[in-house]
Protein backbone atom coordinates (compact mmCIF):
# COMPACT_ATOMS: atom_id res chain seq x y z
CA UNK A 1 0.00 0.00 0.00
CA UNK A 2 1.30 3.43 -0.87
CA UNK A 3 1.69 5.57 2.21
CA UNK A 4 0.94 9.27 2.09
CA UNK A 5 3.81 11.45 3.21
CA UNK A 6 2.02 14.22 5.03
CA UNK A 7 5.07 16.36 5.84
CA UNK A 8 5.65 16.78 2.08
CA UNK A 9 2.07 18.02 1.73
CA UNK A 10 2.62 20.51 4.52
CA UNK A 11 5.72 21.86 2.77
CA UNK A 12 3.97 22.09 -0.58
CA UNK A 13 1.12 24.23 0.70
CA UNK A 14 2.99 26.12 3.39
CA UNK A 15 2.91 29.48 1.60
CA UNK A 16 -0.82 29.17 0.96
CA UNK A 17 -1.57 28.51 4.62
CA UNK A 18 -0.81 32.01 5.86
CA UNK A 19 -4.53 32.86 5.87
CA UNK A 20 -5.84 29.31 5.63
CA UNK A 21 -7.05 26.57 7.92
CA UNK A 22 -5.16 23.58 9.23
CA UNK A 23 -7.58 20.87 10.31
CA UNK A 24 -6.53 17.95 12.51
CA UNK A 25 -8.30 14.65 12.71
CA UNK A 26 -7.54 11.28 14.28
CA UNK A 27 -9.15 7.91 14.73
CA UNK A 28 -10.08 4.76 12.90
CA UNK A 29 -7.42 3.06 10.81
CA UNK A 30 -10.18 1.37 8.78
CA UNK A 31 -10.98 4.48 6.64
CA UNK A 32 -7.55 6.13 6.97
CA UNK A 33 -6.36 5.58 3.36
CA UNK A 34 -9.58 7.15 2.06
CA UNK A 35 -9.59 10.13 4.44
CA UNK A 36 -5.92 10.82 3.72
CA UNK A 37 -6.64 10.69 -0.02
CA UNK A 38 -9.55 13.09 0.46
CA UNK A 39 -7.16 15.43 2.27
CA UNK A 40 -4.70 15.44 -0.63
CA UNK A 41 -7.32 15.80 -3.36
CA UNK A 42 -9.26 18.48 -1.50
CA UNK A 43 -6.09 20.46 -0.88
CA UNK A 44 -5.51 20.54 -4.65
CA UNK A 45 -8.91 22.20 -5.06
CA UNK A 46 -8.70 24.41 -1.96
CA UNK A 47 -5.03 25.08 -1.16
CA UNK A 48 -6.00 27.23 1.83
CA UNK A 49 -7.32 24.18 3.71
CA UNK A 50 -4.93 21.50 4.87
CA UNK A 51 -6.22 18.36 6.59
CA UNK A 52 -3.97 16.09 8.61
CA UNK A 53 -5.60 12.76 9.57
CA UNK A 54 -3.75 10.48 11.97
CA UNK A 55 -4.53 6.75 11.87
CA UNK A 56 -4.57 5.87 15.58
CA UNK A 57 -7.57 3.56 15.98
CA UNK A 58 -11.20 4.22 16.87
CA UNK A 59 -10.63 4.09 20.62
CA UNK A 60 -7.94 6.76 20.52
CA UNK A 61 -9.97 8.72 17.97
CA UNK A 62 -12.97 9.01 20.30
CA UNK A 63 -10.68 9.84 23.22
CA UNK A 64 -8.85 12.58 21.31
CA UNK A 65 -12.15 14.02 20.12
CA UNK A 66 -13.61 14.11 23.64
CA UNK A 67 -10.44 15.77 24.93
CA UNK A 68 -10.68 18.40 22.21
CA UNK A 69 -7.11 17.83 21.00
CA UNK A 70 -8.26 17.30 17.41
CA UNK A 71 -10.80 19.12 15.27
CA UNK A 72 -12.57 15.90 14.34
CA UNK A 73 -12.46 12.27 15.31
CA UNK A 74 -13.30 9.08 13.44
CA UNK A 75 -14.61 5.74 14.63
CA UNK A 76 -16.04 2.54 13.19
CA UNK A 77 -17.83 2.04 16.50
CA UNK A 78 -19.51 5.49 16.29
CA UNK A 79 -19.91 6.82 19.87
CA UNK A 80 -21.98 5.51 22.75
CA UNK A 81 -24.74 7.57 24.35
CA UNK A 82 -22.46 8.04 27.37
CA UNK A 83 -19.57 9.27 25.22
CA UNK A 84 -21.87 11.71 23.40
CA UNK A 85 -23.15 13.01 26.74
CA UNK A 86 -19.55 13.59 27.86
CA UNK A 87 -18.57 15.56 24.72
CA UNK A 88 -17.76 19.12 25.93
CA UNK A 89 -18.45 20.60 22.51
CA UNK A 90 -21.36 18.29 21.71
CA UNK A 91 -21.08 15.60 19.05
CA UNK A 92 -22.46 15.17 15.55
CA UNK A 93 -21.88 11.73 14.00
CA UNK A 94 -21.65 11.72 10.22
CA UNK A 95 -21.49 8.38 8.36
CA UNK A 96 -18.68 9.04 5.89
CA UNK A 97 -17.91 5.78 4.13
CA UNK A 98 -18.38 2.04 4.45
CA UNK A 99 -16.39 -1.10 3.97
CA UNK A 100 -16.08 -4.77 4.71
CA UNK A 101 -13.92 -6.59 7.23
CA UNK A 102 -12.23 -9.56 5.63
CA UNK A 103 -10.43 -12.64 6.90
CA UNK A 104 -6.96 -12.49 5.40
CA UNK A 105 -4.83 -15.62 5.64
CA UNK A 106 -1.35 -16.76 4.71
CA UNK A 107 -1.36 -20.35 3.46
CA UNK A 108 1.05 -20.76 0.54
CA UNK A 109 -0.68 -22.50 -2.36
CA UNK A 110 -4.16 -22.25 -0.83
CA UNK A 111 -6.67 -19.90 -2.44
CA UNK A 112 -10.47 -19.73 -2.49
CA UNK A 113 -10.71 -20.88 1.12
CA UNK A 114 -14.23 -20.99 2.55
CA UNK A 115 -14.95 -20.47 6.23
CA UNK A 116 -18.25 -21.59 7.72
CA UNK A 117 -19.77 -19.67 10.61
CA UNK A 118 -18.78 -22.49 12.99
CA UNK A 119 -15.20 -22.50 11.70
CA UNK A 120 -14.85 -18.72 11.94
CA UNK A 121 -16.07 -18.64 15.51
CA UNK A 122 -14.00 -21.71 16.42
CA UNK A 123 -10.78 -20.11 15.17
CA UNK A 124 -11.25 -16.93 17.19
CA UNK A 125 -12.40 -18.90 20.23
CA UNK A 126 -9.06 -20.69 20.09
CA UNK A 127 -10.80 -24.08 19.68
CA UNK A 128 -9.65 -24.72 16.10
CA UNK A 129 -5.88 -24.94 16.21
CA UNK A 130 -4.94 -26.69 12.95
CA UNK A 131 -5.73 -25.75 9.38
CA UNK A 132 -6.83 -29.32 8.59
CA UNK A 133 -9.46 -29.27 11.35
CA UNK A 134 -12.66 -31.01 10.18
CA UNK A 135 -14.64 -27.77 10.62
CA UNK A 136 -12.48 -26.12 7.94
CA UNK A 137 -12.07 -29.19 5.74
CA UNK A 138 -15.83 -29.71 5.64
CA UNK A 139 -16.43 -26.51 3.71
CA UNK A 140 -13.45 -27.09 1.43
CA UNK A 141 -13.72 -30.64 0.02
CA UNK A 142 -10.74 -31.69 -2.07
CA UNK A 143 -8.54 -28.85 -0.80
CA UNK A 144 -5.14 -29.97 0.55
CA UNK A 145 -5.22 -28.08 3.81
CA UNK A 146 -1.97 -28.42 5.76
CA UNK A 147 -1.43 -29.93 9.19
CA UNK A 148 -0.15 -26.54 10.31
CA UNK A 149 -1.03 -24.53 13.44
CA UNK A 150 -3.54 -21.72 13.02
CA UNK A 151 -1.94 -18.46 14.14
CA UNK A 152 -4.55 -15.82 14.98
CA UNK A 153 -3.77 -12.12 14.50
CA UNK A 154 -5.99 -9.52 16.16
CA UNK A 155 -5.93 -5.84 17.03
CA UNK A 156 -3.93 -4.84 20.09
CA UNK A 157 -5.35 -1.29 20.20
CA UNK A 158 -8.87 0.00 20.81
CA UNK A 159 -10.40 -0.69 17.43
CA UNK A 160 -13.68 -0.12 15.65
CA UNK A 161 -12.68 -2.94 13.33
CA UNK A 162 -12.54 -5.24 16.36
CA UNK A 163 -15.89 -3.84 17.54
CA UNK A 164 -17.59 -4.70 14.25
CA UNK A 165 -15.87 -8.08 13.86
CA UNK A 166 -16.65 -9.27 17.38
CA UNK A 167 -20.20 -7.96 17.04
CA UNK A 168 -20.62 -10.35 14.12
CA UNK A 169 -18.99 -13.26 15.95
CA UNK A 170 -21.26 -12.66 18.93
CA UNK A 171 -24.28 -12.70 16.63
CA UNK A 172 -23.39 -16.02 14.99
CA UNK A 173 -21.97 -17.83 18.04
CA UNK A 174 -23.66 -17.83 21.47
CA UNK A 175 -20.44 -19.34 22.86
CA UNK A 176 -18.35 -16.44 21.56
CA UNK A 177 -20.93 -13.97 22.87
CA UNK A 178 -20.85 -15.56 26.33
CA UNK A 179 -17.10 -16.07 26.65
CA UNK A 180 -15.73 -13.00 24.85
CA UNK A 181 -18.49 -10.64 23.73
CA UNK A 182 -17.94 -7.55 21.63
CA UNK A 183 -16.12 -4.28 22.19
CA UNK A 184 -13.32 -2.17 20.75
CA UNK A 185 -10.90 -4.31 22.77
CA UNK A 186 -11.60 -7.91 23.81
CA UNK A 187 -9.55 -10.71 25.34
CA UNK A 188 -9.05 -13.21 22.53
CA UNK A 189 -7.98 -16.55 24.04
CA UNK A 190 -5.26 -17.18 21.46
CA UNK A 191 -3.07 -15.36 18.99
CA UNK A 192 -1.00 -12.20 18.78
CA UNK A 193 -1.99 -8.54 18.54
CA UNK A 194 -0.97 -5.95 15.98
CA UNK A 195 -1.58 -2.20 16.15
CA UNK A 196 -4.00 -0.87 13.58
CA UNK A 197 -5.12 -2.50 10.37
CA UNK A 198 -1.51 -1.93 9.30
CA UNK A 199 -0.20 -4.07 12.17
CA UNK A 200 -2.54 -7.01 11.55
CA UNK A 201 -1.78 -6.83 7.83
CA UNK A 202 1.94 -7.08 8.61
CA UNK A 203 1.44 -10.07 10.95
CA UNK A 204 -0.50 -11.96 8.28
CA UNK A 205 2.09 -11.21 5.60
CA UNK A 206 5.04 -12.20 7.77
CA UNK A 207 4.04 -15.64 9.03
CA UNK A 208 2.59 -18.58 7.07
CA UNK A 209 -0.34 -20.13 8.91
CA UNK A 210 -1.63 -16.76 10.13
CA UNK A 211 -5.19 -15.49 9.80
CA UNK A 212 -6.41 -12.03 10.83
CA UNK A 213 -9.24 -9.58 10.29
CA UNK A 214 -8.57 -6.39 8.37
CA UNK A 215 -10.48 -3.84 6.32
CA UNK A 216 -11.02 -4.92 2.71
CA UNK A 217 -8.93 -2.08 1.24
CA UNK A 218 -5.87 -3.02 3.30
CA UNK A 219 -6.13 -6.59 2.07
CA UNK A 220 -6.55 -5.45 -1.53
CA UNK A 221 -3.68 -2.99 -1.51
CA UNK A 222 -1.34 -5.45 0.19
CA UNK A 223 -2.22 -8.40 -2.02
CA UNK A 224 -3.50 -10.54 0.86
CA UNK A 225 -5.48 -13.70 0.19
CA UNK A 226 -8.94 -13.56 1.76
CA UNK A 227 -11.55 -16.18 2.60
CA UNK A 228 -15.16 -16.44 1.53
CA UNK A 229 -17.41 -16.24 4.58
CA UNK A 230 -20.70 -18.06 5.12
CA UNK A 231 -23.58 -15.64 5.55
CA UNK A 232 -26.90 -16.07 7.32
CA UNK A 233 -28.49 -17.53 4.18
CA UNK A 234 -25.83 -20.25 4.13
CA UNK A 235 -23.99 -18.89 1.10
CA UNK A 236 -20.21 -18.44 0.99
CA UNK A 237 -19.63 -14.86 -0.11
CA UNK A 238 -16.46 -13.33 -1.55
CA UNK A 239 -15.86 -9.80 -0.20
CA UNK A 240 -16.37 -7.27 -2.99
CA UNK A 241 -17.81 -3.74 -3.15
CA UNK A 242 -20.99 -5.30 -4.56
CA UNK A 243 -21.44 -7.90 -1.80
CA UNK A 244 -20.70 -5.21 0.79
CA UNK A 245 -23.27 -2.89 -0.77
CA UNK A 246 -25.83 -5.70 -0.59
CA UNK A 247 -25.26 -5.85 3.17
CA UNK A 248 -25.72 -2.10 3.58
CA UNK A 249 -28.91 -2.18 1.51
CA UNK A 250 -30.45 -4.44 4.14
CA UNK A 251 -30.52 -1.74 6.83
CA UNK A 252 -32.26 1.59 7.31
CA UNK A 253 -30.46 4.31 9.20
CA UNK A 254 -32.21 5.27 12.46
CA UNK A 255 -32.57 8.87 13.59
CA UNK A 256 -29.22 8.82 15.41
CA UNK A 257 -27.43 7.47 12.29
CA UNK A 258 -25.88 4.59 14.21
CA UNK A 259 -26.47 1.09 12.90
CA UNK A 260 -24.46 -1.98 11.98
CA UNK A 261 -25.67 -4.71 9.59
CA UNK A 262 -24.46 -7.28 12.11
CA UNK A 263 -25.68 -10.43 10.34
CA UNK A 264 -27.57 -9.44 7.16
CA UNK A 265 -30.17 -11.79 5.73
CA UNK A 266 -29.79 -10.79 2.05
CA UNK A 267 -28.63 -13.94 0.20
CA UNK A 268 -25.76 -12.22 -1.65
CA UNK A 269 -24.62 -9.99 1.23
CA UNK A 270 -21.09 -10.21 2.59
CA UNK A 271 -21.79 -10.69 6.31
CA UNK A 272 -19.19 -8.38 7.95
CA UNK A 273 -19.74 -4.89 6.56
CA UNK A 274 -20.06 -1.56 8.33
CA UNK A 275 -20.43 2.17 8.04
CA UNK A 276 -17.74 4.32 9.66
CA UNK A 277 -18.28 7.77 11.15
CA UNK A 278 -16.61 11.17 11.30
CA UNK A 279 -17.11 12.83 14.69
CA UNK A 280 -17.66 16.58 14.67
CA UNK A 281 -18.34 19.03 17.47
CA UNK A 282 -21.83 20.47 17.49
CA UNK A 283 -20.38 23.95 17.94
CA UNK A 284 -16.85 25.24 17.31
CA UNK A 285 -15.42 28.39 18.90
CA UNK A 286 -13.91 29.44 15.57
CA UNK A 287 -16.60 29.92 12.87
CA UNK A 288 -13.97 29.84 10.11
CA UNK A 289 -12.74 26.46 11.30
CA UNK A 290 -16.30 25.14 11.48
CA UNK A 291 -16.90 26.24 7.89
CA UNK A 292 -13.64 24.67 6.70
CA UNK A 293 -14.52 21.37 8.41
CA UNK A 294 -18.01 21.32 6.94
CA UNK A 295 -16.67 22.11 3.47
CA UNK A 296 -14.11 19.29 3.71
CA UNK A 297 -16.62 16.70 4.97
CA UNK A 298 -19.11 17.84 2.34
CA UNK A 299 -16.44 17.18 -0.30
CA UNK A 300 -15.98 13.68 1.14
CA UNK A 301 -19.71 12.99 1.00
CA UNK A 302 -19.94 14.07 -2.63
CA UNK A 303 -16.85 14.07 -4.87
CA UNK A 304 -14.89 12.01 -2.36
CA UNK A 305 -17.26 9.07 -2.72
CA UNK A 306 -15.97 8.54 -6.25
CA UNK A 307 -12.58 7.53 -4.76
CA UNK A 308 -14.13 4.81 -2.61
CA UNK A 309 -14.09 1.78 -4.88
CA UNK A 310 -10.51 2.20 -6.10
CA UNK A 311 -9.35 2.23 -2.46
CA UNK A 312 -11.52 -0.73 -1.43
CA UNK A 313 -14.44 1.08 0.18
CA UNK A 314 -18.17 1.10 -0.57
CA UNK A 315 -19.74 4.34 -1.79
CA UNK A 316 -22.53 5.46 0.51
CA UNK A 317 -26.07 4.96 -0.83
CA UNK A 318 -27.74 8.23 -1.86
CA UNK A 319 -30.23 7.99 0.99
CA UNK A 320 -27.36 7.79 3.48
CA UNK A 321 -25.54 10.73 1.88
CA UNK A 322 -28.71 12.81 2.23
CA UNK A 323 -29.01 11.95 5.92
CA UNK A 324 -25.29 12.58 6.46
CA UNK A 325 -25.51 16.02 4.84
CA UNK A 326 -28.47 16.88 7.04
CA UNK A 327 -26.43 15.99 10.12
CA UNK A 328 -23.47 17.99 8.79
CA UNK A 329 -25.64 21.08 8.33
CA UNK A 330 -26.35 21.08 12.10
CA UNK A 331 -22.68 21.79 12.91
CA UNK A 332 -22.09 25.39 13.93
Amino acid sequence: MKKLILPAVVFAVGVSMVNGQQLSGAGATFPAPLYQRWAVEYNKQVPSIQVNYQSVGSGAGVKNFLQGVVDFGASDAAMTDEEIADAPRGAVLVPATAGSIVLAYNLPGITNLKLSRAALAGIFLGKITKWNDPAIVGANPGMALPDRPVNVAYRSDGSGTTYVFTQHLSAISPEFDEQIGFDKSVAFPAGIGGKGNEGVTALVKQAPGTIGYVEYGYAEQNGLTVASIENKAGNFIVPTPESGAAALASVELPENLRIWPVDPTTPDAYPITTFTWILLAKKYDDPAKAKALKDFVSYGLTEGQSLSVQLGYIPLPEAVVSRANKALSSVE
